[in-house]
Protein backbone atom coordinates (compact mmCIF):
# COMPACT_ATOMS: atom_id res chain seq x y z
CA UNK A 1 0.00 0.00 0.00
CA UNK A 2 2.61 2.35 0.84
CA UNK A 3 4.58 1.34 -2.05
CA UNK A 4 1.31 2.37 -4.44
CA UNK A 5 1.22 5.99 -2.79
CA UNK A 6 5.16 6.23 -3.29
CA UNK A 7 4.38 5.69 -6.81
CA UNK A 8 1.18 7.56 -7.15
CA UNK A 9 3.05 10.94 -5.80
CA UNK A 10 6.43 10.15 -8.11
CA UNK A 11 3.96 10.47 -10.97
CA UNK A 12 1.99 13.28 -9.90
CA UNK A 13 5.72 15.33 -9.14
CA UNK A 14 7.08 13.93 -12.15
CA UNK A 15 4.09 15.21 -14.15
CA UNK A 16 3.79 18.41 -12.31
CA UNK A 17 7.45 19.16 -13.01
CA UNK A 18 7.05 19.09 -17.09
CA UNK A 19 4.98 22.04 -16.61
CA UNK A 20 7.04 23.67 -14.37
CA UNK A 21 10.16 24.10 -15.76
CA UNK A 22 8.42 24.14 -18.91
CA UNK A 23 7.24 27.90 -18.48
CA UNK A 24 10.61 28.70 -17.39
CA UNK A 25 11.80 27.59 -20.64
CA UNK A 26 8.69 30.00 -23.02
CA UNK A 27 9.05 33.12 -21.22
CA UNK A 28 7.31 34.59 -24.08
CA UNK A 29 4.13 33.12 -22.47
CA UNK A 30 4.65 35.07 -19.37
CA UNK A 31 4.24 38.24 -21.73
CA UNK A 32 1.10 36.98 -23.26
CA UNK A 33 -0.49 35.41 -19.85
CA UNK A 34 -0.09 38.65 -18.15
CA UNK A 35 0.14 41.59 -20.31
CA UNK A 36 -3.40 40.83 -21.91
CA UNK A 37 -5.40 40.38 -18.80
CA UNK A 38 -3.39 43.56 -16.91
CA UNK A 39 -4.63 45.21 -19.94
CA UNK A 40 -8.41 44.39 -19.68
CA UNK A 41 -8.12 45.12 -15.77
CA UNK A 42 -6.55 48.45 -16.27
CA UNK A 43 -9.13 49.35 -19.17
CA UNK A 44 -12.31 48.28 -16.53
CA UNK A 45 -10.13 50.22 -14.02
CA UNK A 46 -10.38 53.39 -16.39
CA UNK A 47 -14.00 52.91 -16.54
CA UNK A 48 -14.80 52.62 -13.09
CA UNK A 49 -13.25 55.46 -11.90
CA UNK A 50 -14.61 57.76 -14.89
CA UNK A 51 -17.76 56.72 -13.38
CA UNK A 52 -16.72 57.54 -10.27
CA UNK A 53 -18.16 54.52 -9.07
CA UNK A 54 -17.59 52.72 -5.35
CA UNK A 55 -13.65 52.56 -5.04
CA UNK A 56 -14.26 48.76 -4.42
CA UNK A 57 -15.30 48.48 -8.13
CA UNK A 58 -11.75 48.24 -8.65
CA UNK A 59 -10.76 45.95 -6.00
CA UNK A 60 -13.59 43.35 -7.81
CA UNK A 61 -12.40 44.22 -11.20
CA UNK A 62 -8.79 43.18 -9.94
CA UNK A 63 -9.37 39.97 -8.11
CA UNK A 64 -11.44 39.28 -11.45
CA UNK A 65 -8.29 39.86 -13.12
CA UNK A 66 -6.20 37.26 -11.14
CA UNK A 67 -9.33 34.46 -11.25
CA UNK A 68 -9.54 35.04 -14.94
CA UNK A 69 -5.40 34.10 -14.92
CA UNK A 70 -6.62 30.55 -13.38
CA UNK A 71 -10.14 30.42 -15.39
CA UNK A 72 -8.27 30.38 -18.76
CA UNK A 73 -5.45 28.20 -18.29
CA UNK A 74 -7.19 25.65 -17.08
CA UNK A 75 -9.21 25.71 -20.13
CA UNK A 76 -6.48 25.80 -22.75
CA UNK A 77 -4.09 23.88 -20.28
CA UNK A 78 -5.72 21.69 -18.43
CA UNK A 79 -9.14 20.55 -20.08
CA UNK A 80 -7.63 20.44 -23.94
CA UNK A 81 -4.86 19.02 -22.33
CA UNK A 82 -5.26 14.98 -23.47
CA UNK A 83 -6.22 16.39 -27.15
CA UNK A 84 -2.79 18.41 -26.99
CA UNK A 85 -0.74 15.26 -26.05
CA UNK A 86 -2.88 12.97 -28.95
CA UNK A 87 -1.55 15.62 -31.46
CA UNK A 88 2.12 15.94 -30.39
CA UNK A 89 2.07 11.87 -29.88
CA UNK A 90 2.61 11.46 -26.58
CA UNK A 91 -0.78 10.04 -25.58
CA UNK A 92 0.11 6.39 -26.72
CA UNK A 93 3.16 6.70 -24.25
CA UNK A 94 0.36 7.73 -21.21
CA UNK A 95 -1.47 5.18 -22.16
CA UNK A 96 1.15 2.51 -22.43
CA UNK A 97 2.48 3.51 -19.24
CA UNK A 98 1.60 1.63 -16.35
CA UNK A 99 0.90 4.79 -13.97
CA UNK A 100 -2.70 5.39 -12.63
CA UNK A 101 -3.98 8.00 -15.07
CA UNK A 102 -5.22 10.05 -11.67
CA UNK A 103 -2.27 11.02 -10.99
CA UNK A 104 -1.23 12.29 -14.36
CA UNK A 105 -4.34 14.55 -14.10
CA UNK A 106 -3.32 15.74 -10.53
CA UNK A 107 -0.06 16.05 -11.85
CA UNK A 108 -1.05 18.56 -14.69
CA UNK A 109 -3.25 20.26 -12.23
CA UNK A 110 -0.84 20.79 -9.60
CA UNK A 111 1.85 22.00 -12.14
CA UNK A 112 -0.84 24.43 -14.05
CA UNK A 113 -1.95 26.21 -10.47
CA UNK A 114 2.29 26.63 -9.93
CA UNK A 115 2.86 27.76 -13.27
CA UNK A 116 -0.05 30.16 -13.53
CA UNK A 117 0.31 31.85 -9.77
CA UNK A 118 2.74 33.75 -10.98
CA UNK A 119 1.30 35.18 -13.50
CA UNK A 120 -1.86 35.86 -11.25
CA UNK A 121 0.53 37.42 -8.73
CA UNK A 122 2.37 39.65 -11.21
CA UNK A 123 -1.09 41.28 -12.23
CA UNK A 124 -2.27 41.36 -8.50
CA UNK A 125 0.79 42.99 -7.66
CA UNK A 126 0.90 45.79 -10.84
CA UNK A 127 -3.05 46.26 -10.04
CA UNK A 128 -2.06 47.02 -6.41
CA UNK A 129 1.07 49.30 -6.73
CA UNK A 130 -0.18 51.37 -9.95
CA UNK A 131 -3.88 52.32 -9.52
CA UNK A 132 -2.96 52.13 -5.14
CA UNK A 133 -5.66 49.76 -4.67
CA UNK A 134 -5.83 48.53 -0.75
CA UNK A 135 -6.92 45.43 0.44
CA UNK A 136 -8.61 44.96 4.00
CA UNK A 137 -8.18 41.37 4.68
CA UNK A 138 -10.42 40.74 7.35
CA UNK A 139 -9.80 37.09 7.46
CA UNK A 140 -6.75 36.22 5.96
CA UNK A 141 -6.99 32.47 7.05
CA UNK A 142 -10.34 32.53 5.52
CA UNK A 143 -9.44 34.13 2.34
CA UNK A 144 -6.50 31.57 2.02
CA UNK A 145 -8.81 28.53 2.75
CA UNK A 146 -11.53 29.51 0.19
CA UNK A 147 -8.78 30.66 -2.49
CA UNK A 148 -7.01 27.24 -1.78
CA UNK A 149 -10.82 25.58 -2.38
CA UNK A 150 -11.54 27.58 -5.32
CA UNK A 151 -8.54 26.26 -7.33
CA UNK A 152 -9.40 22.81 -6.08
CA UNK A 153 -12.67 23.12 -7.73
CA UNK A 154 -11.41 24.69 -10.74
CA UNK A 155 -8.90 22.30 -11.65
CA UNK A 156 -11.19 19.39 -10.70
CA UNK A 157 -13.55 20.89 -13.26
CA UNK A 158 -10.53 21.05 -15.87
CA UNK A 159 -9.27 17.47 -14.83
CA UNK A 160 -12.80 16.27 -15.54
CA UNK A 161 -13.55 18.50 -19.13
CA UNK A 162 -10.03 17.11 -20.03
CA UNK A 163 -11.68 13.92 -20.76
CA UNK A 164 -14.86 14.73 -21.33
CA UNK A 165 -13.01 17.41 -24.51
CA UNK A 166 -10.72 14.35 -25.77
CA UNK A 167 -13.62 12.13 -26.16
CA UNK A 168 -15.97 14.61 -27.92
CA UNK A 169 -12.90 15.30 -30.49
CA UNK A 170 -12.08 18.14 -32.39
CA UNK A 171 -15.83 19.86 -32.61
CA UNK A 172 -15.00 21.02 -28.90
CA UNK A 173 -12.87 23.56 -29.87
CA UNK A 174 -15.71 25.43 -31.40
CA UNK A 175 -17.47 24.65 -27.66
CA UNK A 176 -14.43 26.33 -26.30
CA UNK A 177 -13.85 29.39 -28.48
CA UNK A 178 -17.93 30.18 -27.51
CA UNK A 179 -17.12 29.61 -23.53
CA UNK A 180 -14.91 32.92 -22.78
CA UNK A 181 -17.17 35.81 -22.72
CA UNK A 182 -20.45 34.32 -21.48
CA UNK A 183 -17.86 32.79 -18.20
CA UNK A 184 -16.81 36.39 -17.74
CA UNK A 185 -20.32 37.81 -17.55
CA UNK A 186 -21.89 35.02 -15.91
CA UNK A 187 -19.06 34.66 -13.42
CA UNK A 188 -19.14 38.13 -12.57
CA UNK A 189 -15.09 38.47 -13.11
CA UNK A 190 -15.70 42.43 -13.71
CA UNK A 191 -18.47 42.91 -11.39
CA UNK A 192 -20.92 41.47 -8.92
CA UNK A 193 -22.50 38.62 -9.40
CA UNK A 194 -25.13 39.21 -7.02
CA UNK A 195 -26.30 41.77 -9.85
CA UNK A 196 -27.44 39.47 -12.68
CA UNK A 197 -30.38 38.78 -10.40
CA UNK A 198 -30.80 35.76 -7.88
CA UNK A 199 -31.81 33.11 -10.57
CA UNK A 200 -29.07 33.53 -13.09
CA UNK A 201 -26.33 34.30 -10.30
CA UNK A 202 -27.56 30.58 -8.69
CA UNK A 203 -27.42 29.42 -12.04
CA UNK A 204 -23.74 30.77 -12.68
CA UNK A 205 -22.56 29.62 -9.15
CA UNK A 206 -23.66 25.74 -9.95
CA UNK A 207 -21.66 25.18 -12.93
CA UNK A 208 -18.64 27.81 -12.60
CA UNK A 209 -16.56 27.53 -9.50
CA UNK A 210 -14.86 30.74 -9.98
CA UNK A 211 -18.45 32.57 -9.62
CA UNK A 212 -18.41 31.78 -5.75
CA UNK A 213 -15.04 31.80 -5.40
CA UNK A 214 -14.32 35.19 -6.67
CA UNK A 215 -17.53 36.36 -4.49
CA UNK A 216 -16.41 34.96 -1.19
CA UNK A 217 -12.67 36.32 -1.88
CA UNK A 218 -14.12 39.69 -2.94
CA UNK A 219 -16.34 40.48 0.66
CA UNK A 220 -13.29 38.69 2.48
CA UNK A 221 -10.87 40.92 0.88
CA UNK A 222 -12.66 44.63 -0.09
CA UNK A 223 -15.24 43.83 2.62
CA UNK A 224 -18.01 44.18 0.27
CA UNK A 225 -20.61 42.04 2.07
CA UNK A 226 -23.41 44.15 0.94
CA UNK A 227 -22.93 42.67 -2.78
CA UNK A 228 -22.08 39.09 -1.95
CA UNK A 229 -24.67 36.89 -3.22
CA UNK A 230 -24.13 34.14 -0.22
CA UNK A 231 -22.13 34.41 2.89
CA UNK A 232 -18.39 33.12 2.61
CA UNK A 233 -18.37 30.37 4.77
CA UNK A 234 -21.78 29.13 2.83
CA UNK A 235 -19.60 29.53 -0.76
CA UNK A 236 -16.75 28.12 0.79
CA UNK A 237 -18.81 24.87 1.78
CA UNK A 238 -20.19 24.57 -1.64
CA UNK A 239 -16.71 25.02 -3.41
CA UNK A 240 -15.86 21.95 -0.79
CA UNK A 241 -18.12 20.02 -2.33
CA UNK A 242 -17.45 21.60 -6.35
CA UNK A 243 -14.02 19.99 -5.42
CA UNK A 244 -14.81 16.71 -4.65
CA UNK A 245 -17.45 16.13 -7.07
CA UNK A 246 -15.18 17.39 -9.73
CA UNK A 247 -12.30 15.49 -8.76
CA UNK A 248 -14.24 11.55 -8.23
CA UNK A 249 -15.98 12.95 -11.79
CA UNK A 250 -12.57 13.11 -13.53
CA UNK A 251 -11.52 9.62 -12.28
CA UNK A 252 -14.64 8.32 -13.61
CA UNK A 253 -14.47 10.02 -17.06
CA UNK A 254 -11.09 9.08 -17.35
CA UNK A 255 -11.92 5.37 -17.17
CA UNK A 256 -14.75 5.85 -19.51
CA UNK A 257 -12.39 6.83 -21.92
CA UNK A 258 -9.91 3.92 -21.55
CA UNK A 259 -12.76 1.48 -21.52
CA UNK A 260 -14.28 2.87 -24.98
CA UNK A 261 -11.09 2.31 -26.06
CA UNK A 262 -10.53 -0.90 -25.17
CA UNK A 263 -14.30 -2.00 -26.51
CA UNK A 264 -14.56 0.56 -29.98
CA UNK A 265 -10.76 0.37 -30.83
CA UNK A 266 -11.02 4.11 -30.93
CA UNK A 267 -10.67 7.16 -28.03
CA UNK A 268 -13.37 9.65 -29.36
CA UNK A 269 -16.51 9.41 -30.90
CA UNK A 270 -15.67 11.12 -34.27
CA UNK A 271 -12.25 9.17 -34.79
CA UNK A 272 -12.65 6.52 -37.70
Amino acid sequence: MIGRIRYFLQVVVARAYVRVIGAQRELSWLVGDTLLPFLTVCAYIYVYRAMKAPPEYTGFVVLGGVIMTFWVHMLWSMAMQLFWEKETGNLARYLMTPMPRPALLLGMALGGIIMTSSRALIIYVASRFVFNIHFNFNDPWLAILVFITTLGALYGMGMMLSSLFFIAGRGVNYGMQAMHEPVFFLGGFYFPVKRLGLLTAAGAAAIIPTTLGLDALRQVMLGAFSTGFLPPEIELAILTVMAALFTWSSVVAIRRMEDMGRMSGKLTLHEQ
